[in-house]
C-alpha cells in the first residue's frame, strides 16, 4: 500500500488577511483552514458566504480542508435560556458547510476567552519575536487590573510577591497593553468592558466544571444527529493555556479531560483537534499519551511547540524545539494516518515573526515566514520519519 502523506494545510483569515493565498500556494500547503469571521457569533452562516468563500480558496488552486471554527456562542455554552436559538443556527450552519463539502469543523469550548497570552512579541535571542504567557504578568491584569473578588487564593505566594514588585514598576502605557494582550483572545469583543469580563466569570463560577462538562455534552448530543447525517467530524481544541485562569473552569486540557469528552458523547462524529503547543503548556502533560489515548478521534492537527519554565510560564518555541517531542509526536501521528483511507490535516500552528515580517501587521502568531518554516521542518520530519518521499 502506497504512504499517504499527512494533507498539509495553513491558517487563513479570508480576503483582509495580510497573507495572501498565493504566499499559501508558495509555502507549500495544499489545504486552506479557514472560517467567516465576518458573520457575527451565533447566526447562521449563509450558504452564499460559505460558496464564496470556497470559490476565492479553488481559485487559487487550493482547497477548503477544515473550518476553525464555526463559534460556539456563550449561550450555549452556559446554557441560558435561549440556547436552543444558537444551536438551531449552528445546526443549520453545519448543513450548508456540508452541502458545500465541508466536513471538518474546529471548535472550542473555553469560556469567554479563545486562547491567552500576556505579550504578543517575544524578543527572541535570534531577534524574531514569539507569543508568551506569563504567570506573573496575568496575576498583575487579574490583580490589579480586573480586580477580581478573591484572585488571590489563585496564585502561589512566590508569583503574587513577584507580581506586586513588577506592578510597582509599570506604568499606565505598559499596563494598558497587558490589558490589550489579555484581552485579545476574546472574540469579536477586543473593547469589553471589565465589568462585562467580571460578570461572565461569575456567571462561569456557578456552573463550575462539572457544569461545563454537562453543557459540553448537551451541546455535542443537540448536534449529534446533523453531524452523523451530514457526515461532520467535529473537532475540540484543547484550552489554551490548559488550566484555569481567571477564575474560568477548564474542561479540555488533560488525558482525563479528553477521555471524559470521547465517552460523553460516545458518537464517531465526537472528534479531537490534537494541538501539540496548548496540551504541551500542561505541566502534568504528555503530549503522546495523550495523542495514544484518542488517537482514533484526531480528525485535525495543530502542530507547534513551547517552552516552559518553573512557574509554567510558557513562550512558543521553534516548531522542532521546545518541550513538546515533534519527533515522537510525528512518528505516532504518521502510524495513525497510515491507517486511514484519507489523510489528516494539519497546519503548522503558530510561528515566529522574522525577517521581513518584523516590519508588517500581522494576525499574533500568523504572520508568513515563521509558519512557512515550521511547515517546512515539519514536512521534513514527516519524510525523515517515514522515509517516504
Amino acid at each position: 500500500m502506497k504512504y499517504k502523506k499527512l494533507e498539509q494545510t495553513w491558517r487563513w483569515y479570508g480576503p483582509n488577511d495580510p497573507v495572501s493565498l498565493q504566499d499559501v500556494k508558495q509555502a507549500g500547503a495544499t489545504g486552506i483552514v479557514s472560517a467567516l469571521h465576518h458573520i457575527p457569533h451565533g447566526e447562521i452562516w449563509p450558504l452564499e458566504d460559505i460558496q464564496e468563500r470556497k470559490a476565492i480558496i479553488e481559485a487559487s488552486g487550493l482547497t477548503w480542508s477544515v473550518v476553525e471554527s464555526v463559534p460556539v456562542h456563550e449561550a450555549i455554552k452556559t446554557r441560558r435560556a435561549d440556547a436552543e436559538h444558537y444551536l438551531e443556527n449552528y445546526r443549520t450552519s453545519l448543513r450548508n458547510l456540508s452541502a458545500c463539502g465541508i466536513k471538518t469543523v474546529c471548535y472550542n469550548f473555553m469560556p469567554v476567552l479563545d486562547w491567552t497570552r500576556t505579550q504578543l512579541d517575544l524578543q527572541m535571542t535570534d531577534g524574531s519575536k514569539a507569543l508568551y504567557f506569563n504567570w506573573i504578568d496575568l496575576a498583575i491584569f487579574d490583580l490589579y487590573i480586573l480586580k477580581r473578588d478573591q484572585a488571590a487564593s489563585d496564585y502561589s505566594p512566590s508569583i503574587l510577591q513577584r507580581a506586586q514588585d513588577k506592578y510597582a514598576t509599570l506604568d499606565e502605557n505598559a499596563l494598558n497593553d497587558l490589558r490589550v494582550n489579555v484581552l485579545m483572545g476574546i472574540p469579536n469583543e477586543k473593547e469589553i468592558e471589565l465589568e462585562t469580563l467580571r460578570a461572565s466569570i461569575n456567571e462561569y463560577a456557578a456552573i463550575g466544571t462539572a457544569g461545563l462538562k454537562e453543557n459540553l455534552n448537551f451541546f455535542l448530543s443537540s448536534i449529534a444527529g446533523v453531524c452523523t447525517e451530514e457526515g461532520i467530524r467535529m473537532t475540540i481544541h484543547p484550552d489554551d493555556p490548559p488550566y484555569p485562569i481567571l477564575g474560568l473552569p477548564r474542561i479540555a486540557s488533560t488525558l482525563q479531560d479528553f477521555k471524559d469528552i470521547i465517552s460523553g458523547v460516545d458518537q464517531p462524529f465526537n472528534g479531537v483537534c490534537f494541538c501539540t503547543g496548548s496540551l504541551g503548556a500542561g505541566m502534568k502533560n504528555d503530549a503522546l499519551e495523550i495523542f495514544q489515548a484518542v488517537k482514533e478521534r484526531v480528525y485535525f492537527l495543530h502542530l507547534r511547540n513551547v517552552t516552559k519554565d518553573e512557574d509554567g510560564s510558557f513562550y512558543e518555541a521553534d516548531h522542532l524545539g521546545g518541550d513538546v517531542n515533534m519527533y515522537d509526536i510525528m512518528k505516532a501521528v504518521t502510524e495513525e494516518n497510515a491507517l486511514r483511507q484519507q489523510p489528516i490535516p494539519f497546519r503548522p500552528d503558530h510561528g515566529h515573526q522574522m525577517l521581513d515580517d518584523l516590519a508588517k501587521e500581522t494576525n499574533p502568531g500568523y504572520s508568513a515566514i515563521g509558519r512557512l518554516r515550521g511547515l517546512a521542518e515539519l514536512r521534513g520530519l514527516e519524510i525523515g520519519v517515514t522515509g517516504n518521499y
